[in-house]
């Protein structure tokens, strides 16, 4: 995933008044760590920020400008959200290096279209890899095309990018094809009048 750039500047009104003001004024506040670094307290432009992870989620790798001259490349670790508003009110961002290796999740983007009559089941819509920072892809690709009623696809089936490895159980299913509750209904009703008369 390619990298964006985004302007900052640093944050010392801390507490929640200050975290008020500070989204009054149209920045996000965050926190900056890791790598043995001390946290650092910034705020980000919050409509560019919504937009940044709008395109490309939370392994989206971003180097952040601070106006004190300082820089730091960063990927979201956690986004806190306004339960009613869905405004973004906090991030915490994880310092990476290039060519360091890191273990998130990434969403599963499904594509393909099952036998005719089937219903998919998605039983897990994010897979936890393991890979350089600057190559994390933004979603996971999973076919479905033709899977028959009855079968189902594992984590292990999945192919991924190169360098990218595998963290979830290899066994563990993704997404299974039923037949429709309705249809399925039907037939059982058809197999307990035939058993009534045969029995009869």
């Amino acid at each position: 995933m390619s990298e964006v750039r985004i302007s900052a500047e640093p944050r010392t009104d801390f507490g929640k008044g200050g975290a008020r003001r500070t989204r009054r004024a149209g920045k996000v506040p965050a926190v900056v760590y890791g790598h043995g670094e001390k946290p650092r307290h910034i705020s980000l432009p919050s409509l560019e920020f919504a937009a940044v992870l709008r395109k490309g989620g939370l392994n989206q790798l971003i180097e952040v400008e601070v106006s004190d001259g300082s820089r730091e490349l960063v990927i979201p670790k956690d986004v806190q959200r306004d339960a009613l508003k869905d405004d973004i009110i906090h991030a915490d961002l994880l310092i990476v290096r290039r060519g360091e290796t890191i273990t998130t999740d990434v969403y599963i983007s499904w594509t393909g279209e099952v036998e005719k009559g089937g219903l998919v089941v998605h039983e897990i819509d994010s897979l936890s890899i393991e890979a350089e920072a600057t190559i994390i892809p933004e979603s996971i690709e999973v076919d479905l095309e033709g899977l028959a009623v009855g079968s189902q696809r594992t984590a292990g089936e999945v192919a991924l990018p190169e360098g990218v490895v595998l963290l979830t159980d290899p066994d563990a299913v993704l997404a299974s094809v039923t037949v429709p509750r309705a249809e399925a209904a039907a037939e059982e009703s058809e197999e307990e009048s035939e058993g009534e008369e045969a029995a009869e």
